[in-house]
């Protein structure tokens, strides 16, 4: 999950869609019985427990976004690894861009200046260049000007050390893993702790990268067809900013599926590139929430969706969306919540340090009080705990 273009800035029709609307569907009224070993509320135990895909999972959902990053350097396989270590239900590994070469690997965005030792490698000064990105001009060192091979020699670093100088400690150790690696690694887990491992891998700026002859839903089918992944009750949720790359996906796989919505006043980039003149808020309508459920089981909103903030950065009182969606059978897994004092409503910050953590359990309190279906959280082991309150309090 992230920027598509600007939009989280330093954060962020085919057939057989009605069959996985009805198993994502399942996952609003999911399980919750059971917390961290905690008997749930009555009015959570009441809910029916399906015994397959998302259905499975508890809710409210706690998945990991970029893993655990609130405690690694992010889309690497230790944040990874941490987020299951920690509990979280799901872990987004990861945000797919392509190589030269036309493999898939998980970045934030295409441009890993932030987020790797590109810089500091002579060897590759002459990559270092501007291009025009969602509309933004973009300096940096991009993952299609580098084959696979080159990729793998820079290695990780933390994206925002002014707020998590501690993620610092770990940079350098961990290589970019390729999507064909995290399958395997998926796998490799669901073996050793005997529970299936879920991910959420996301497309990441589908229609510039489909200009450059690098079309990104064809090789993400590629891989979960091989791997045995591509069906409806497959543990791999496939997210999008841009509504087109999750219809071309509903044509190519069964997977769940969720558009990802920035803020209200946004137009995705693939209806700017066709002249759609539509922006996020028409989307989120009753009409166009029923549109997104032609081919899609879920939404991803940017949390300011659900409870939009005042001026000031305080939570002021919850949209219908919640609700709208779920008339039409979509789940929501809203994005992001963060413990530092930045990420946080003002009304959830404790003093004024740019690392230091606010009161993130009254955040996730209250967002859970809307009657969301998951969250994605930088800190799996926070949400887990929230959860827990929430369900049994």
């Amino acid at each position: 999950m992230g920027t598509q273009g600007t939009q989280e800035s330093n954060q962020q029709t085919g057939a057989g869609g009605t069959g996985r609307r009805a198993l994502l569907g399942a996952a609003v009224l999911g399980a919750t019985g059971s917390v961290l070993g905690l008997a749930g509320t009555a009015n959570a135990a009441e809910r029916s427990r399906s015994g397959k895909g998302l259905g499975s999972l508890p809710v409210p959902t706690i998945i990991g976004h970029r893993g655990a990053s609130g405690y690694r350097p992010e889309h690497t396989l230790g944040s990874y690894q941490l987020a299951l270590d920690l509990g979280a239900d799901i872990v987004e590994a990861g945000d797919l861009v392509p190589t030269r070469d036309g493999h898939l690997v998980c970045r934030h965005e295409p441009e890993i200046g932030g987020t790797t030792d590109v810089a500091s490698r002579p060897e590759f000064a002459g990559r270092r260049t501007t291009k025009v990105l969602d509309g933004v001009s973009t300096t940096g060192w991009f993952t299609e000007d580098f084959t696979l091979a080159e990729l793998k020699t820079l290695r990780a670093v933390e994206r925002i050390p002014a707020n998590r100088p501690h993620n610092t400690l770990y940079d350098g150790r961990w290589e970019i893993p390729t999507f064909e690696e995290v399958l395997k690694w998926q796998d490799e887990q669901t073996r050793k702790r005997g529970k299936q491992v879920w991910i959420y891998p996301e497309t990441k700026h589908p229609t510039y990268f489909r200009k450059l002859g690098l079309g990104l839903e064809e090789r993400v089918a590629k891989l979960l067809h091989k791997h045995g992944k591509d069906r409806k009750n497959s543990p791999v949720v496939l997210q999008s900013f841009e509504p087109s790359s999750i219809q071309r996906l509903n044509k190519l796989v069964d997977n769940p599926l969720v558009v990802l919505l920035s803020g209200a006043a946004t137009r995705p980039w693939d209806f700017v590139e066709a002249g759609d003149p539509r922006t996020v808020a028409d989307l989120i309508t009753r009409a166009g929430l029923r549109a997104i459920a032609g081919y899609a089981q879920g939404i991803g909103p940017t949390l300011d969706l659900v409870i939009p903030k005042d001026a000031a950065g305080n939570l002021t009182t919850p949209t219908t969306l919640v609700k709208d969606a779920h008339a039409v059978g979509l789940i929501l897994h809203p994005y992001t919540m963060r413990n530092e004092n930045p990420f946080l409503p003002a009304n959830f910050r404790k003093g004024t340090d740019a690392d230091a953590y606010g009161d993130s359990f009254g955040a996730f309190r209250t967002y859970f009080a809307t009657g969301i279906d998951g969250v994605f959280t930088d800190n799996p082991d926070t949400g887990l705990l929230a959860r827990a309150d929430f369900v049994n309090g």
